[in-house]
């Protein structure tokens, strides 16, 4: 079951009369929810996410003055979906994060007193500067979401900071950019931004009923008067009714735009999937016309965002849903995680790759590597049981060159994890990893190479650096991990690395 950003019944339960009990009873139960945080083994170690509650979409990345800054939806109050502010974490390495104060927060009153939602974060000659979408519940006629849920109404608007930190800062007192005037629209959200020269440009992400999703550019020299152009780019309707219109297409959510190598880059979030489309920008016209398209990543994966790190590389960043039942993380007392930074680049094809970010080397604290392909079995098997992944964090990197293969990683209780590819045809296998299934070509030396990052409950699998497969397992464990292969499959193990990797807090809560 797919969770995406609004699908939830917001049941926060409470009332006045809880403001009476005793102070000692609520510091009570902050260290016991602390402790059971804590003692959570579902609970990412090495993944971005706040100490408790709910987590959704990366906001506005930036590199600035020597740090990584991520902002990300955050609910204060409750491990569902709602009251969205922006968060703030820092780092120098993208990788371990300390957690600053809230950056933004919704205004009683105000255009956005329902809600920050998704934006950009841009140096604007020296200034640190946020677009972001802000939301109020309106009268159905006058809102641009309209999801079965809520009716809200979704403008554009600013806030700067000076602050060397970005600690503080301050709201633009008007939204600069209000939605288009079409009773046909369906959507006006998650705004991105791109400079040539002395002009801004402004893609927010939005469609239109029975007709498809789109995103829609704007250009400006201030960030503050913004001129209409035209759509940047657009698709089509599934023809399936929805009272969601992300649901059936009719919506673009979280678009990003970006050059990369000699192409330019779309990626946006509709009908359940994070889609990539790789081609060129018309550089008089503005328009972007497609040449490859593909699926980001086939698992639990949304609202996927960019920046540049300090070299000036394109590091994809993007949430991790739960998908488990609604019930069962609210109670858990935390929800959603930020998916491990990716390094994006286009192969001759114009196909889009990702790698994990090197970073995440620093992580390892114990390696193993299986003896080479010409080894006899009973060294093999011998080798296999020193592979032990304690606490579900490890990685694994293996390359095998057979057109059918399963590879499982099992405790006690038996499997925990596995993928298990099969011929389709004589030019591709079909992955399947918990039942999701993709197609993956044979390049023409039959070999196919697997990473896989595994943190409590999330798993994040690259295949060949194309074929991207992110699923959540909650199952507590019964002792560490070790890897599984039947004497079929052993010798097609062109290679296998592994490691234990460390946390990068002592407690699952805080850096």
């Amino acid at each position: 079951m797919r969770i995406l950003r609004r699908d939830f019944v917001r049941a926060l339960g409470g009332s006045g009369a809880c403001a009476t009990l005793p102070s000692s009873f609520w510091k009570s139960q902050a260290s016991d929810s602390r402790e059971r945080l804590a003692a959570d083994p579902l609970r990412p170690q090495y993944h971005l996410l706040p100490a408790k509650n709910w987590m959704n979409d990366p906001n506005g990345p930036i590199y600035w003055k020597g740090h990584y800054h991520m902002f990300f939806q955050y609910n204060p109050n409750a491990a569902v979906w709602g009251d969205m502010h922006w968060a703030h974490a820092l780092s120098a390495d993208m990788i371990h994060w300390r957690h600053l104060r809230i950056a933004l927060a919704p205004t009683p009153g105000g255009d956005d007193a329902n809600g920050c939602f998704t934006g950009s974060a841009v140096d604007d000659h020296g200034t640190a500067a946020i677009l972001y979408t802000g939301v109020k519940t309106v009268a159905p006629e006058q809102a641009t979401l309209r999801d079965g849920v809520h009716n809200f109404r979704e403008v554009q608007c600013l806030a700067t900071s000076d602050d060397p930190q970005l600690l503080t800062w301050t709201k633009w007192d008007q939204p600069v950019l209000q939605p288009p005037k079409d009773p046909r629209l369906a959507g006006f959200r998650d705004p991105f931004l791109w400079r040539e020269g002395e002009n801004w440009y402004l893609g927010v992400g939005s469609g239109l009923f029975k007709q498809g999703g789109r995103v829609l550019l704007y250009r400006s020299k201030d960030l503050r008067q913004w001129e209409y152009l035209h759509p940047l780019a657009s698709g089509k309707w599934t023809g399936k009714e929805s009272s969601n219109p992300v649901d059936s297409g009719e919506m673009w959510e979280c678009p990003d735009f970006f050059p990369l190598g000699k192409k330019h880059v779309l990626l946006y979030s509709t009908a359940g999937q994070v889609i990539w489309e790789s081609g060129e920008l018309d550089p008089k016209e503005h328009v972007f016309h497609s040449e490859r398209r593909g699926i980001l990543d086939h698992g639990a994966y949304y609202a996927q965002k960019t920046q540049l790190d300090a070299k000036g590389k394109r590091i994809l960043w993007g949430w991790i849903p739960e998908t488990r039942a609604e019930a069962e993380f609210s109670a858990a007392g935390w929800a959603g995680c930020m998916a491990l930074p990716r390094v994006l680049s286009l192969n001759s094809d114009g196909g889009l790759e990702m790698q994990v970010a090197p970073g995440t080397q620093a992580l390892r604290a114990k390696s193993f590597v299986l003896p080479g392909r010409h080894a006899d079995l009973s060294q093999m098997g011998h080798a296999m049981e020193e592979i032990q992944i304690e606490n579900l964090a490890g990685e694994l990197a293996w390359k095998i060159k057979s057109p059918r293969f399963t590879f499982t990683l099992a405790d006690r209780s038996g499997s925990w994890w596995s993928a298990k590819l099969e011929p389709k045809g004589a030019a591709a296998v079909t992955l399947t990893v918990k039942g999701v299934a993709l197609e993956v070509p044979l390049g023409p030396k039959h070999e196919i190479e697997f990473h896989l990052f595994l943190d409590a409950s999330v798993a994040e699998l690259i295949c060949d650096r194309q074929h991207v497969l992110t699923t959540r397992i909650y199952r507590k464990p019964e002792g560490v991990l070790r890897p599984r292969f039947s004497d079929n499959d052993l010798p097609a193990l062109v290679s296998l690395e592994a490691w234990q990797l460390r946390p990068i807090s002592p407690d699952r809560l805080t850096t």
